[in-house]
């Protein structure tokens, strides 16, 4: 190669000769603001040519400089973000096995090398929550936030120290932020409902509950329709409890008409129409909505309406006639002997409990019902075979409910199971026995 350009020199050198002979002229040059002076014409071309070669030279020079520094800049920086890398790969291993200690230093190397990494920062965050030092948590937190404040991450961490420091309303003010950002984040509206409901912000909650629905797959819909009602039905409770009776009375029968199926909503408006009109009025509709749904909740409550005023006739009519529709339902020969055990009529009670197959439903409420009855008729051997341990005479006029959700069991009936939130689901609790199908 360098024979090649000693070649093309001579030929260059050949050439520049060449018009020397055949360009003996003098040119006069005139330097700007000095003197003149006097020179070949080939001498004037080969000192434009040294400038021109010189001044390529400079700028390929400065070129190849900046290149050079630029490609050790990078190599400088490749291996920070290398080292780095590898810090926060040991950072991932060590909190995976559990060394909180060691993922911490590893972490805090990679602060050393760059104090503005964010991921690193929110890792020390999620290192001091599980230490429960919420206040340490909190500071790598906003500092990974004010570096990136348009990264939800951080958010999301900040929300969850104001949960567990029971900050809720600044827990609501980092949703809401996360939701300017992202206002199609399904994970931010669950965790703004989740507060809310610890809130019982109910009226918040609907409005919320709307934006949910629109948001969730089709295939959700369904369950966050529940949901829905749920809320509306709370929000006419608290203001049922809080006198509010025209609102709550207008909340039951939006329900009732939209949701024709949610017994809560009947039990609700029950109570509206005992303030407003009285207890007739609100038998009425009791019998009326049973007739439509045949809940035992509904009947549940008209028994202890009617017993209330006095007209025990009138709710066994009532139940006969509930049975004469429904001959194969045990649960209302149940309550029926239930309701003669309340009333003292021992032997119209131990008619209709014995008419109960024990084959299709043996319980030990039913057991322990019949055994008192029988004690009183003094026939203590049928009693004695009646009776299941741990059925105090104190608790058989009461009834427990399950809820068909979870299987839990109460004591009291409430529009909303308090051990998995599902609302309308509870069921006269006659499952101690196995019914067979």
């Amino acid at each position: 190669m360098s024979k090649f350009l000693i070649f093309l020199l001579l030929v260059f050198l050949t050439v520049i000769g060449l018009f020397a002979m055949e360009n003996k002229e003098m040119v006069i040059i005139k330097v700007p603001f000095g003197a003149s002076y006097e020179m070949p014409k080939i001498g004037l071309m080969l000192l434009s040519l040294s400038f021109g070669a010189f001044f390529v030279f400079i700028v390929f020079f400065i070129r190849d400089t900046s290149n050079l520094i630029s490609k050790l800049q990078l190599q400088k920086k490749q291996k920070k973000e290398e080292k780095i890398k590898d810090y926060y790969a040991k950072a991932l291993r060590d909190i995976m096995r559990d060394k909180v200690q060691e993922a911490k230093e590893a972490l805090q190397e990679i602060l050393k090398e760059e104090p503005e990494h964010v991921d690193a920062l929110i890792r020390l965050g999620d290192l001091s929550m599980k230490e429960e030092d919420y206040k340490t948590a909190l500071k790598y937190y906003k500092k990974a936030y004010e570096l990136d404040p348009k990264n939800i991450v951080p958010l999301f961490s900040l929300e969850n120290v104001m949960e567990k420091m029971n900050e809720n309303e600044l827990a609501i003010k980092y949703i809401e932020q996360i939701i300017n950002l992202e206002p199609d984040s399904p994970l931010a509206h669950y965790k703004m409902r989740n507060i809310l409901e610890r809130l019982e912000k109910w009226e918040d909650l609907i409005s919320l509950q709307k934006k949910i629905l629109k948001l969730v797959p089709e295939y959700k819909k369904a369950e966050e329709e529940k949901k829905l009602v749920g809320y509306t039905y709370e929000y006419g409770r608290v203001n049922l409890e809080s006198g509010e009776i025209e609102q709550a009375g207008r909340v039951f029968s939006s329900l009732i008409n939209n949701y024709p199926e949610f017994v809560p909503a009947y039990l609700g408006m029950t109570e509206v129409i005992l303030s407003k009109e009285g207890v007739k009025e609100a038998i009425e509709f009791l019998q009326k909505s049973y007739d439509n749904l045949k809940s035992k909740i509904l009947l549940i409550r008209l028994e202890d309406l009617l017993i209330s005023i006095g007209d025990p006739k009138r709710l066994i009519q009532f139940y006969f006639k509930a049975i004469n529709e429904q001959p194969d339902d045990v649960e209302l020969k149940f309550l029926l002997g239930r309701l003669y055990y309340r009333l003292e009529m021992i032997d119209d009670a131990i008619e209709i409990l014995s008419s109960i197959d024990p084959a299709i439903c043996s319980t030990p409420k039913l057991h322990c019902i019949k055994g008192y009855l029988y004690m009183r008729r003094n026939q203590i051997t049928k009693a004695i075979s009646e009776f299941k341990e741990l059925c105090p005479e104190t608790q058989v006029s009461t009834l427990s409910y399950l809820c068909r959700a979870c299987h839990s069991t109460f004591e009291e009936w409430v529009g909303r199971c308090p051990v998995c939130g599902t609302w309308s689901s509870f069921e006269v609790d006659l499952r101690g026995c196995e019914i067979l199908k």
